[in-house]
C-alpha cells in the first residue's frame, strides 16, 4: 500500500522543504551546526527534556493557553464563529516564549552559557532575557536603532532582567540588520555561544526546531477546539513576520484537508508602493540569512528594505517552510496594510476588551473581511500571538481617540 504524502514530514534530512531551507553559512559555523542539528534530535525524545519542558511550560509559561470565543467580534461581523487562540497571554505576553524555552533547556544540555538573539518588536528579545535570568545564563541581544525606539517598554524590561542590549545602525536599523549581527557574533564565538533564533527561518535545524517548540500552539487548539464545538476548525488564521507563530498553529493541522488555512503579510504602505514586508506576494527566491527562500530583492539581487507598522513583521524575507506552502497551495498567502492593521486593533479593544499587538492585528483585519463571507457554522481560528501594550507609545498619534 502507498504511503499517504504528509506535509509535516518535512524537512528532508538536508533541511529542505522542496527548493527551500538548508544551510548556507560561513565554514566555521558548520560544525556549530551540525553538532546542534544531532543534540537536537537526540533530546526531542529525551523523555527528561520533554518532562523539563511541559513543566515550565504549564508552571512558568502558564500553558495551555485559552482558545477564547470573541463573541461580540462575531456578532458584529454577522459570519462565521471567531476564536482566539491567546498566546498573548502567556508569560512575557506573546508566544515567543514557547521557543525560547525549548531552546535554552537545549542550550544547557549543549553547555553554552552566553546567549544571542536578534529581536524586532522586542518580544524574542524580551523571551531570551526572561529564559536567560530564569537560568543564570549571559544574554545578549542585538536590536534595530530604529526598533529601540518605537518599542521602548521591551528594551526596558530586557535590560531589567539583565541582558545586554546592542544598538545596530546599519541599515534600516531593524530587524533584518540585527539578524546580520548576531550571525556575526556567532561566528566569532562559536565555542561558549548559544544563538537563540526567533523564528522558523535560519539555516537548517532553526526552522525545524523552531517550527516544532511553538507547535505547541497547534497541538492545544486541536484539543480545545473539540471542547468548543466537537469538530476541527474550518479555517486557521495567523500573521507572518518570519513564520513562526503561524507555523505553531498550522503544523498540527497541515495533513488535515477539510482546513482551509491563511497567511497574512504586512503589507506597509501597499505593494504596489515598494513600502512593505510581503516578501511571499512580492518577493522571489534567494538566499538570506542561511537558508534558501522568498526574499525581496532587486533585479540585481540586493535585498531591499522591508516596511512595516509592526516591528516584528518588519523583514524581507520568510521562514522557507512557508515558501515551500505557498508553492505548492497548501496555505493561502494574503497582505494587510499598517492602517487597516490599526482599525483592527481598535475595533478589537472596544468589542472584547483585549488590545492585540500590531503583529496579530494584520491578521484579525483579514479575519474582518473573511468571516463576513462565511455560513454561521464556519469556524474560524486566530492566532492572538501577542499583546498590544507594546505598541501604544509608538502609535499613539495614529490611534485617533
Amino acid at each position: 500500500m502507498k504511503k499517504k504524502f504528509s506535509y509535516r514530514s518535512f524537512p528532508d534530512q538536508f533541511g529542505k522543504f522542496g527548493d527551500y531551507g538548508g544551510r548556507f553559512v560561513a565554514e566555521t559555523l558548520m560544525p556549530l551546526i551540525l553538532d546542534l542539528e544531532k543534540k537536537y534530535k537526540k533530546y526531542k525524545e529525551d523523555l527528561k527534556f520533554k518532562n523539563e519542558f511541559e513543566h515550565l511550560a504549564k508552571h512558568f509559561i502558564g500553558r495551555p493557553s485559552p482558545l477564547y470565543f470573541a463573541k461580540n467580534l462575531t456578532k458584529y461581523l454577522r459570519g462565521a464563529k471567531v476564536y482566539f487562540k491567546r498566546d498573548e497571554l502567556n508569560h512575557t505576553g506573546a508566544h515567543k516564549i514557547n521557543n525560547c524555552l525549548g531552546q535554552i533547556l537545549l542550550a544547557k544540555r549543549m553547555n553554552k552559557k552566553r546567549i544571542i538573539a536578534e529581536t524586532g518588536a522586542g518580544q524574542h528579545g524580551l523571551a531570551t532575557a526572561t529564559v536567560c535570568a530564569l537560568f543564570g545564563f549571559k544574554c545578549v541581544i542585538y536590536m534595530g536603532a530604529k526598533d529601540i525606539k518605537r518599542q521602548k517598554p521591551n528594551v526596558l524590561k530586557m535590560r531589567l532582567l539583565g541582558a545586554e542590549i546592542i544598538q545596530v545602525k546599519s541599515g534600516s536599523a531593524s530587524l533584518k540588520d540585527a539578524m546580520n549581527e548576531a550571525l556575526r557574533d556567532w561566528v566569532s564565538n562559536v565555542e561558549n555561544t548559544f544563538y537563540i533564533i526567533g523564528t522558523a527561518a535560519g539555516p537548517h535545524p532553526y526552522p525545524m526546531m523552531v517550527r516544532d517548540f511553538q507547535s505547541i500552539i497547534g497541538k492545544e487548539v486541536r484539543k480545545q477546539i473539540f471542547d468548543h464545538e466537537k469538530k476541527l476548525p474550518d479555517s486557521l488564521i495567523a500573521c507572518i513576520g518570519g513564520g513562526s507563530n503561524s507555523l505553531g498553529l498550522f503544523h498540527e493541522f497541515l495533513d488535515e484537508e477539510n482546513v482551509k488555512i491563511y497567511g497574512i503579510e504586512a503589507g506597509g504602505k501597499g505593494l504596489k508602493s515598494g513600502q512593505h514586508a510581503s516578501s511571499l506576494l512580492a518577493g522571489k527566491p534567494g538566499v538570506l540569512h542561511g537558508n534558501k527562500t522568498y526574499i525581496l530583492q532587486n533585479k540585481d539581487g540586493q535585498i531591499k528594505e522591508a516596511h512595516s507598522i509592526s516591528a516584528g513583521l518588519d523583514y524581507p524575507g520568510i521562514g522557507p517552510e512557508h515558501s515551500w506552502l505557498k508553492d505548492i497551495g497548501r496555505v493561502k498567502y494574503f497582505s494587510v496594510k499598517d492602517k487597516q492593521a490599526i482599525e483592527a486593533l481598535k475595533l478589537c479593544s472596544k468589542l472584547e476588551g483585549i488590545i492585540p499587538a500590531l503583529e496579530p492585528s494584520h491578521a484579525l483585519y483579514f479575519v474582518t473581511k473573511f468571516a463576513p463571507k462565511q455560513k454561521k457554522n464556519h469556524v474560524i481560528v486566530m492566532n492572538l500571538c501577542g499583546r498590544g501594550d507594546k505598541d501604544l507609545d509608538a502609535i499613539s498619534n495614529l490611534l485617533k481617540i
